[in-house]
Parts: structure tokens; sequence; C-alpha cells
């Protein structure tokens, strides 16, 4: 949904702080590896998935290296006080993206609707020539912890790609409440070659490459919003 130079973000927040070298190394498979940005030659398209190991529950991971008394507050700071009798013996982590909105000054935000094949009918939404605007999402993370969650976002006109949006959101461990991402403020194109139709594809998905949520769509740019 964005339209400034091809972006490659790194970001983690909160708990999700920079993990030394060495305390990277101990983990391991445990908590796989944390990207804490894309790479130049990662390309959003690529469906291959690295062999990082075997996997283990979040009480496993837990309880590995207790004598580690840095890993181990790392680990309690990540997971604060998630219940792992109630997360059970999963393996692999899930994430639902709950909301999708579209935030701007200009006028309220606009709540994005995910059909559940991903493919919405019609324009998705429509912006306003000119117009400032953040993309607001929030997300459900249950049974594992999520490595490395990524924002794919490429859009094309008229058959030719315009804008790739490449933001690393983060390490998120399970909890009952969801967590909420604004992504970094952008700016639409404007004037007569700008307006028009657009086809993009959405996608957030982990280290492992796996895909929580893919969403093909279209939508416009014109001289106004659209009146509610």
């Amino acid at each position: 949904m964005g339209f400034d130079e091809k972006k490659e973000v790194g970001e983690q927040s909160g708990a999700n702080n920079i993990i030394e070298e060495n305390e990277t190394e101990k983990i391991g498979r445990q908590l796989s590896e944390v990207s804490l940005c894309t790479t130049d030659h990662e390309d959003e398209d690529y469906e291959g998935k690295l062999d990082l190991g075997p996997q283990y529950t979040l009480k496993e991971t837990f309880e590995k290296d207790k004598d580690d008394e840095s890993l181990r507050k790392w680990k309690e700071q990540l997971l604060g006080s998630v219940d792992f009798n109630e997360l059970g013996e999963a393996l692999e982590p899930e994430v639902k993206i709950l909301s999708l909105a579209i935030v701007s000054q200009d006028r309220p935000d606009i709540v994005l609707l995910i059909p559940e094949d991903g493919k919405p009918n019609g324009p998705w939404f429509t912006l306003k020539e000119g117009s400032r605007y953040k993309l607001r999402f929030t997300f459900l993370v249950n049974n594992n912890i999520v490595v490395g969650l990524k924002y794919n976002n490429t859009v094309w006109k008229t058959g030719m790609k315009v804008d790739s949006t490449k933001e690393m959101l983060g390490t998120f461990s399970p909890q009952a409440d969801p967590y909420t991402h604004e992504m970094p403020e952008e700016t639409t194109p404007s004037g007569y070659f700008a307006r028009g139709s657009y086809t993009a594809r959405t996608k957030f998905l982990d280290d492992d490459k796996k895909c929580y949520l893919e969403i093909n769509y279209t939508f416009d740019i014109r001289k106004d919003w659209l009146t509610t």
C-alpha cells in the first residue's frame, strides 16, 4: 500500500529487543534466528524453506538452558505472563490478522474487511492523490512464538511494478490481547499519470517463510476521497 522508494525496515519494539549475537547462537532453533532486517537479496516471492532444525513447544523452549542467566531473563522478558498449560503442546505458531485500517488526518479511518479467500471484490479502497496516510493493523499470536514476522507489499500499475515495501515487525509471544502495529507515514503520488487503478499483493510471513495471510487486490487513486 506504499509508494515511496523500495523500503526494507527492521524494527522490534517493547520486549522485542535486539538479541546479542552470542545469545542468538545459544537459542538456535528454539526460537529460530531472529531476522533484524530483510536483505537486499530477499525476494518476497521466494517460497523456499530454510532447514532450521527441530521445533520445540513453548514450554520446552522456556525450560532449555536454565543455567544461562542472561538467556533465561531474555526469555522471561519475551514471554511475559504466558500460561504454558493453556497453550498446550503446539509446535507451530498461529498468527491471525484481525484488522487492517488506513489512517489519514484528512478523513475517518478506512477499515478494510478481510475476505476469507484473500481476494476482495472490486477496488478494496480508494486513496486521495497527494494524501498522507498510515496503515495500521492488529493481530493475535497463539500457540507458540512467531519469529521474524514480516509485512511485504508489492504494487503494480498497468503491469509494471511501481512499489515494494518490506518491514520487519519483530518476534512475538502468544498472549490474549492483540498486538497493534502502525506503518510509517506515506504520501500517495499525485497528478494525471498517478491517478487510476492499481494491483497489489500483501503478505504476512515469518522467518520460516510461513505465510499467515496473503491478499491480492486492486485499489484506486483519485482526485478526492470517496464520500461516505
